[in-house]
Formats: C-alpha cells, structure tokens, sequence
C-alpha cells in the first residue's frame, strides 16, 4: 500500500504575494521576515524557509467539514514558494526533524485514529493508519507548536 502527501494549492494564497501590510492586516495575514532555520515550514512549498526570507502567517481551515472536528489553525507561506508534487510513498526533508501529530478521519470527517511520532518514523504510521479500511485522509501537524502541515491520502 501507499501514500501520497499533498501540499497546499498556491492559488489559494497567491493574491497575497507581494501585497502591501494594511491589505494583509485586514484579511488576518502578517508578513513574517524569517529570522531562523528550521523553524518556519511553508504549507505550499513543504520546505522550511530560509533566514531572510519573507513568510506569511495566517489562519487555514484544514478541516472544514461540518463535524465536532471541524478545524482551522495558523500556517506559514513563503512568498517565493514555488508548489510542492511529493512522489508517491515520498516524505519531503521538513517532516523529519519535527515530532508530528497524525489524525486519521473516516468518511464522515470524523477522527477515528490520532498518534504523536517523530518525523524520522512518519513512513511506519502513515502505513499502519491508512491500513484502517474506515481511514479515508490522514492530517500532519506539528506537535510542536501543533500547525496544520499537509494532508496524506491513500494511494
């Protein structure tokens, strides 16, 4: 069996490129100049961004479902992010350094699975959880500080 991660679609975030500091405001966005590495992971690029790089922090709905688990947190893009396409079975270099937080829904968006792995392991879980025939998507986040990070489908 495997797994196919995907990272965020850029056009949901690239009106905001390069717009000015009082039209972020007003949408909750901030720009963010990134003053260290790791430490500011892009949900379009999946790749951390690197020390002088400009970064936007906002609020993401990754769990928009009308469930008890409906869900939204804040996210990081990097404004020169270009869309990441991980191959099959493949864990991009950012999740490997970070302890991460798996949520396994079923269907009806309802989480049905939850565990804590450090990222050097993510392969073993994503298998064991996806092998759950009611499993339908898994979420990443980071366990620390606990963003959103991708989603991961079976394939």
């Amino acid at each position: 069996m495997g797994f196919q991660i995907s990272a965020l679609n850029i056009d949901q975030f690239s009106h905001l490129f390069g717009q000015d500091r009082e039209m972020l405001a007003g949408q909750g966005v901030q720009r963010i100049v990134v003053d260290n590495n790791p430490g500011f992971p892009c949900r379009v690029s999946l790749r951390d961004a690197e020390v002088g790089e400009k970064v936007l922090l906002m609020n993401y709905e990754h769990q928009p479902m009308p469930t008890p688990f409906r869900s939204s947190h804040a996210i990081f893009v990097r404004e020169s992010a270009s869309q990441a396409i991980p191959n099959r079975n493949e864990i991009p270099e950012m999740f490997r350094h970070r302890l991460l937080s798996v949520r396994a829904f079923d269907e009806s968006a309802m989480m049905i699975d939850a565990d804590v792995i450090d990222g050097e392991r993510l392969e073993s879980l994503l298998e064991h959880m996806l092998a759950n025939k009611s499993t339908d998507i898994l979420h990443i986040h980071n366990a620390k500080p606990g963003c959103y990070a991708a989603l991961v489908k079976r394939c």
